[in-house]
């Protein structure tokens, strides 16, 4: 088995963190903040109704070397906006305004990304503290510029849960299974993703670490990847996040290294 395989099976059975453990909600009636930013696993949290979170990716960098070629891929201002319409339900939508790729010795490409909506229900009381559970399904509209976006229509669903434990850590799990677009053109193929994290709030500070893979059953071949990846956030009171990540690939068809800074505002 190699190791992209096994982080997706660890992933799996050992869960992703959220950005915060669910707990009570607190005495004004108010959530705590809880972004689904930053890293790749995906919280169970669900914002309060009649509220409007932005979460932003101000500026994200993807570096790959792979067979002698350099390819580089910016991504600015990536946004995605969070709509609580219930107590159990929030309405989400994201679109990534500017991609620009680099490849060494070929001209630059530059555009818009795919957009996508998606949402999220607790499947579990999300004002009670304990374990928490939500279900997430999600659509990839085709609006990229071409050559910049998944080519077609995708779609998937995660199973968010979260789990807090002893000494102010948590734990959680997000399986989640994808309809991709074939590397080819012309239908779709299944993947199958697992996040594992670790993490701990350090009073406004938080810090994680994560270990993400995802198996893609392609038609022109299986393709595996893995990442191990570094989480942090900063709260500025009870409404304004920001956040900064590092993910490092651990197999040659993972990028070699993602950097990236965000913030995030509810209102």
């Amino acid at each position: 088995m190699n190791l992209a395989a096994s982080l997706l099976i660890a992933a799996t059975l050992f869960g992703a963190l959220p950005a915060q453990a669910q707990t009570a909600a607190p005495a004004n009636g108010l959530r705590d903040f809880c972004a689904q930013r930053p890293g790749k696993a995906t919280p169970p949290c669900i914002i309060d109704a009649g509220r409007l979170q932005v979460e932003t990716g101000v500026a994200d960098a993807v570096f790959q070397h792979s067979g002698g070629v350099h390819a580089d891929t910016y991504t600015l201002g990536a946004t995605e906006l969070r709509l609580g319409i219930s107590r159990r339900v929030e309405l989400e939508a994201a679109w990534a305004p500017v991609i620009v790729n680099q490849t060494r010795g070929q001209p630059h490409e530059s555009g818009t990304g795919d957009a996508s909506l998606a949402v999220l229900a607790a499947l579990t009381d999300p004002d009670k503290m304990g374990v928490a559970v939500a279900a997430q399904a999600f659509v990839t509209l085709p609006t990229a510029t071409h050559g910049l976006g998944a080519g077609g229509w995708t779609g998937g669903a995660r199973l968010p849960i979260a789990i807090p434990l002893s000494g102010g850590f948590s734990l959680g799990l997000t399986p989640e299974v994808d309809v991709l677009r074939n590397a080819g053109g012309g239908g779709t193929h299944a993947a199958w993703t697992g996040v594992a994290s670790l993490g701990r709030s350090f009073g406004p500070v938080s810090l994680g670490a994560e270990l993400w893979g995802q198996v893609e059953n392609d038609p022109a071949g299986t393709i595996r990847r893995a990442s191990a990846d570094l989480t942090s956030a900063l709260m500025i009171g009870k409404t304004l996040q920001f956040d900064a990540g590092a993910n490092f690939g651990l197999n040659r068809q993972t990028p070699d290294a993602e950097l990236y800074v965000g913030i995030s505002k509810r209102f």
